[in-house]
């Protein structure tokens, strides 16, 4: 009997001395972006972007638009939301040209935003 108790009573002293994992605060996404995600909202859901992905780029917090569809370019925002361009997409599927080394130096995803 005495085995079980000590058995049971290190079993609630090593659970009890797990501390919860506080959740980290996800960073803000800028405001001109939050306006954004609100206009695509509104639009039909077929005409939705699939989902917004924050990025850092050559050390610069970028955002990803990808594109409802095929064959449509996914776009870049800086985090003044100024579009700089098409890294990926279009009937070739290599965007604009201006970032052909997006896909290996973007670093940091966050998903922000998802059209379920």
């Amino acid at each position: 009997m005495k085995k079980i108790f000590f058995f049971l009573a290190a079993v609630i002293m090593v659970c009890s001395s797990f501390q919860k994992k506080k959740a980290k605060k996800s960073a803000p996404v800028c405001a001109c972006m939050q306006k954004k995600i609100a206009a695509y909202k509104k639009l039909e859901k077929t005409d939705q972007p699939q989902r917004v992905v924050e990025y850092v780029y050559n050390g610069k917090k970028v955002y990803y638009v990808v594109a409802p569809c095929c064959d449509q370019f996914n776009q870049l925002y800086d985090a003044n939301c100024k579009l700089l361009g098409s890294p990926d997409g279009g009937f070739t599927g290599k965007g604009d040209g201006k970032f052909p080394d997006f896909a290996e130096k973007r670093t940091k995803e966050r998903v922000i935003w998802k059209n379920d």
